[in-house]
């Protein structure tokens, strides 16, 4: 499509009226290669809202005269970019100058790569490779996002693959999950992959359809979902030291057959098995309860009673959605939750701004950098414990403490009047010591008249409802458990079983999951377990950047193999024990060890074994190419 015949209805000058001035900025430059553009008086104003205002505090004649720029370059057709890769010091004098704010040099790299301006994907060192990796066959488990991110990169290297889903369809949790207001807690333009960034999205914060809808889309460009066997259950697998092969059960409609791998990765990540409280009296209950994972369509809630337990993530997306359809909404909350207001949460992208994301170069790569940015690694510094700071039981830090009071006064005004509802609904514990939720209108909507908190403990269910330890029977038609995930789990029900007969729930007994970089064990030769322990991205950003990430060490893992004739690797007990003291220790001195609270991210032993403690810039750098001397290597 030419650059000059934006969609009908639209001109092109519209449709730059509605873009981002920090955006348009690195646009002209990588068109011009004027460096101008970068200083005063068109460099933006910093601004720290998670949906920055696109005028970037820019004044008004100046905002004309980017844009008149913009449209003069673009009047008659696309020219060719003067830039195309920018390189590390220019391209970090240009994020400097777009975020407004000093960052640091390590970006650089990162983010060249991020924005595809230089490759990310492994490569061959010789020009033969293809005929020894097609003796290859890597078995991938569950077709969600890190399935789709890995299929991708070995499809490119021509890696043969398999993906196993136990489903009809591809998607992991945007398939399972239907529950209503369903969706991505990430701008979608950061949850999205680098290489299939320019995707029509209708607002900024998707919902559970539309990111099917992507991933589905992506896996057939990318001529993924032609490997993947629907339907089809791994039930074991079992590493056979004379063949070096991975021998894997497979459950289908049909039966069950046996299959043969080189390598075996689980990509089921960590939130994939509901985990549904038991109740006393539950037997007895007449109505409905189900696991808020497992909702179905045809659930029938306007005029009903409905109660929800738990006051997680799912149930922020949930109970705003579904408040005004039911004769009343229990709420059963067992601690209270910090809840970031998010100014454009449901607003839509404009058509302007979705014709510039989809056709003015190096837009979209620059739009979808503020994203990564505002969601990436800003937050971790308010997240590392002062141990000077005089209040630790309220925060962490200074910066943690002045967040808490930013909070708190959303939580008051939004339940202004309603005082019985602010002592329930403010947390004790240092903000963002649990899974960072969003607002979705969920304190609004607990001063609905239909809507009542219960913070009491569950007693029992009887045959009308619920009864907490209040005494008084509430009634329910329907109740929706929404208590999270078996998370410590992850791989291990999976029944692998490694050298020497080690099955991986062994290894990781008493709920302590370990891998090093959360992606290999000690022995269990060419399995990888992608978005595994302590990878789990708690302070922002995305799981799609982690499955590009780790999609990435797994592919250099086997391009190095085949080059050098190296049939299996294990990583050394060693060298995983010395990174697993890492870990520990640099959880020490963060937020999620702190002990005012409880989090699926802790074991039963008050360990951190999901939430990763490192930047993304350091996990990239971690991941980006593997030192084999970590691992034990045995010879084809």
């Amino acid at each position: 499509m030419n650059i000059a015949t934006p969609r009908k209805k639209l001109d092109l000058s519209s449709a730059i009226a509605e873009g981002d001035i920090r955006v348009l900025l690195m646009v002209l430059v990588h068109m011009t290669g004027d460096e101008r553009w970068l200083e005063p008086p068109y460099r933006p104003k910093r601004d720290v809202r998670l949906i920055p205002n696109p005028q970037a505090g820019v004044v008004r004649e100046i905002q004309d005269e980017i844009r008149a720029a913009v449209l003069e370059l673009f009047a008659n057709g696309e020219p060719r970019p003067v830039i195309t890769d920018p390189g590390n010091e220019l391209m970090l004098k240009m994020m400097r100058a777009c975020l407004g704010e000093n960052v640091a040099p390590e970006y650089a790299p990162l983010m060249r790569e991020e924005m595809a301006f230089t490759p990310r994907e492994a490569q061959w060192s010789r020009g033969t490779e293809n005929k020894v990796a097609s003796a290859q066959q890597v078995l991938i488990v569950g077709a969600g996002v890190c399935a789709i991110a890995l299929g991708v990169s070995l499809g490119r290297l021509g890696i043969p693959y398999t993906i196993v889903e136990k489903n009809a369809e591809l998607g992991g949790t945007w398939y399972v999950n239907r529950y209503p207001g369903c969706g991505v807690d990430t701008p979608n333009h950061s949850y999205s992959f680098s290489f299939g960034a320019r995707n029509p999205w209708t607002r900024y914060f998707a919902q559970r359809q539309e990111l099917l809808d992507y991933l589905k889309k992506v896996a057939l460009e990318h001529d993924v979902r032609s490997h993947i066997r629907f339907n089809t259950q791994l039930t074991s697998s079992r590493w056979d030291e004379t063949s070096r092969r991975w021998i894997s059960t497979l459950k289908t409609d049909s039966g069950t057959e046996q299959f043969e791998s080189s390598v075996l990765v689980s990509a089921i990540g960590q939130l994939n098995d509901p985990s549904r409280a038991r109740f006393n009296g539950e037997e007895d209950f007449k109505g409905q309860i189900l696991h808020s994972a497992l909702w179905s369509e045809d659930i029938e809630l306007d005029g009903k009673h409905v109660a929800v337990i738990g006051t997680g993530a799912t149930a922020m997306q949930l109970v705003p959605s579904i408040a005004d359809r039911v004769a009343s909404l229990t709420i059963y909350q067992r601690s209270a939750q910090w809840s970031r207001p998010v100014a454009g949460y449901s607003d839509p992208i404009s058509e302007g701004a979705q014709w510039l994301l989809a056709h003015v170069p190096f837009y979209v790569q620059w739009y979808r950098f503020n994203m990564f940015w505002r969601y990436g690694d800003g937050l971790l510094p308010f997240l590392r414990k002062d141990p000077d700071w005089p209040h630790p039981d309220r925060a962490v830090n200074k910066g943690n403490d002045r967040h808490r009071d930013e909070l708190t006064d959303f939580i008051l005004s939004e339940l202004n009047g309603r005082p019985d509802l602010i002592e329930k609904c403010v947390p004790s514990y240092p903000p963002y010591g649990k899974r960072i939720l969003l607002d979705n209108g969920w304190f609004r909507t607990l001063t609905r008249p239909n809507v009542e908190l219960i913070t009491t403990p569950i007693d029992h269910f009887t045959r009308e409802g619920i009864v907490a330890s209040d005494g008084k029977p509430r009634p329910a038609d329907i109740i929706v458990v929404s208590t999270g995930f078996k998370v410590t789990e992850m791989a291990a029900r999976l029944n692998i079983t490694g050298r020497d007969g080690k099955p991986l729930a062994e290894a990781w007994a008493n709920d302590n999951p370990t891998a090093y970089l959360g992606l290999t064990v000690p022995g269990f030769p060419n399995f990888f377990t992608m978005l595994g322990p302590n990878t789990g991205p708690a302070h922002g950003g995305s799981v799609i950047f982690q499955s590009e990430c780790q999609s990435r060490y797994i592919t250099a893992c086997l391009v190095e193999m085949i080059e050098r004739d190296i049939a299996a690797i294990d990583v050394r007990q060693d060298a995983h024990d010395r990174y697993i003291r890492e870990v520990d220790a640099e959880h020490e001195q963060l937020i999620w060890t702190h002990p005012g609270m409880s989090t699926y991210y802790r074991n039963k032993q008050g360990r951190v074994f999901s939430a990763m403690p490192w930047r993304f810039v350091d996990y990239w750098r971690m991941t980006h190419d593997p030192d084999f001397d970590q691992y034990r290597q045995t010879e084809a």
